[in-house]
């Protein structure tokens, strides 16, 4: 049982690794729609959709006799509240392992969206349907969070139903690793939003944002970027941050119980009667971290949360750009950041989703920073050379954000272009 914050601590010092141990975890989401109709999947479909993945080697998750995912080896597919699918990837060793698994699950979930009439969607936020015709499923936890999340945040439920985004989670050697990480990837996030914004299309008209994602997460209960984020954020300091933090939810045994008139902290004291005054257990509090949905995390490793899903062509792009890095040049990016002041990091982090590149940060505009980091992060996948069976390094990964910064031109960008043309619905389609 937990009731005391050095038992926090203990937990997060239980995610140190040895260097030569370090992995990468990729998380993706996509939204599924139907061929005739343009309308998001409802769950009769996901059940259809989840047993023909069966036939490739896929295992079945339930809840209460409901399937609302599916497992193979270290790779899961769950559903999120509004039917989008989201792939959480094995724990690999680098980007070319990543983007074979991502490229693998593409070709199983282009066979079976085929067979079954249904198109995908890869961007930030949903450029077609409006909140209240969006169809959701039994999934327990949802029920409870359509209820409770609007409560904290106007734009919460837009989260649920209408954004995906890709994150990516990293290791740390020790304490004072995770504090660099950690301060570098909160310091980058406008940087993130503004090379990765692909949510520009809203209800099939331009929205006037080129992230309207982080638009929506910047309006989202339990969301943002905390100013103590900024600060030399050791793992006591964590502790005392998510000890203070409120709870979404508990659960307990089959069922999910409303946390919102309750602290972490009054857990860990024995104050929930609901649930007979019970202490939490190490899955509660893993429950709790992951119900914090700021746009950077800490569990038992480091979950990046900033950027909109993309195509295919670069989903690979971004964590290369994260791992060359935070893996391969930690020390010299951390340098360039430190002498950056939080507020102005603030104020980039709430102007970057509709200004994108043109956002000021430091007197110089995003891209100037992105054009930077792009290059720290090549010196540091070069430093790694990782080579793939031809003898390239995982470099090459970046070429698709090269692409963006030398022609100033995001994803959000060119769906605007493209889209605007004839304001056709199939533009917004993976092909």
């Amino acid at each position: 049982m937990i009731n005391t914050k050095e038992q926090i601590v203990k937990y997060f010092n239980s995610g140190i690794k040895d260097l030569k141990d370090f992995k990468i975890g990729i998380e993706h989401e996509k939204f599924l729609f139907n061929y005739k109709d343009n309308k998001r999947v409802n769950y009769s479909k996901i059940k259809e959709m989840f047993a023909a993945l069966l036939e490739f080697g896929w295992n079945p998750i339930l809840e209460k006799e409901n399937i609302i995912g599916l497992n193979k080896g270290g790779k899961n597919i769950t559903i999120e509240p509004g039917n989008q699918i989201e792939l959480s990837g094995d724990k690999l060793n680098h980007i070319h392992e990543a983007c074979a698994e991502s490229q693998d699950y593409l070709f199983e979930l282009k066979q079976v969206t085929k067979k079954l009439d249904i198109k995908i969607v890869s961007a930030g936020f949903d450029p077609i349907s409006k909140l209240e015709e969006i169809p959701n499923n039994p999934k327990q936890r949802y029920v409870l969070m359509t209820k409770d999340m609007p409560l904290g945040g106007e734009l919460s439920l837009d989260m649920m139903y209408r954004t995906c985004g890709t994150q990516l989670n990293i290791d740390y050697k020790s304490e004072n690793d995770f504090i660099k990480k950690f301060k570098i990837v909160n310091s980058i996030v406008p940087i993130s939003i503004a090379l990765f914004a692909n949510s520009s299309i809203v209800e099939k008209k331009k929205s006037n944002y080129l992230s309207y994602r982080s638009k929506v997460w910047q309006n989202t209960s339990r969301g943002g970027l905390p100013k103590l984020f900024f600060e030399e954020l050791n793992f006591e300091k964590y502790a005392e941050f998510i000890m203070n933090f409120p709870i979404l939810f508990i659960q307990e045994k089959e069922n999910y119980i409303s946390g919102k008139k309750y602290t972490f902290k009054d857990f860990m004291q024995g104050k929930i009667e609901e649930i007979g005054n019970r202490l939490p257990t190490e899955s509660d509090l893993t429950t709790h971290l992951s119900t914090i949905f700021t746009e950077n995390r800490l569990k038992k490793y480091i979950e990046l949360r900033s950027m909109d899903t993309c195509g295919w062509d670069c989903l690979c792009a971004g964590p290369a750009f994260n791992i060359g890095m935070l893996y391969g040049n930690l020390d010299e990016i951390h340098e360039l950041i430190s002498g950056w002041d939080k507020d102005k990091i603030i104020n980039a982090y709430l102007e970057a989703p509709k200004k994108g590149f043109n956002t000021q940060l430091m007197g110089k505009d995003l891209l100037y920073w992105a054009s930077i980091l792009l290059n720290l992060s090549r010196k540091g996948l070069e430093k790694r050379d990782v080579l793939n069976k031809d003898g390239k390094n995982e470099a090459l990964f970046l070429n698709h954000l090269q692409n963006v910064v030398d022609n100033k031109t995001t994803n959000a960008d060119h769906m605007i272009i493209k889209f605007s043309k004839n304001e056709d619905l199939n533009e917004l389609y993976d092909k």
